[in-house]
């Protein structure tokens, strides 16, 4: 995972990157405590910030 303060570039099982430009940090900040990345990626930002 990188943030540069607005994108979100996360890279996944596959090798993937996916850039998520307009994520907030306080979204961020909730992925990097979350138990489960994949769980909150799919909740919380994947299909809503491209």
């Amino acid at each position: 995972m990188g943030y540069d303060g607005h994108t979100l570039n996360s890279k996944f099982h596959r090798g993937k990157v996916y850039d998520h430009p307009g994520v907030p940090y306080s979204v961020y900040a909730g992925l990097m405590q979350a138990a489960s990345k994949d769980g909150f990626y799919n909740r919380y930002i994947r299909g809503r910030y491209k």
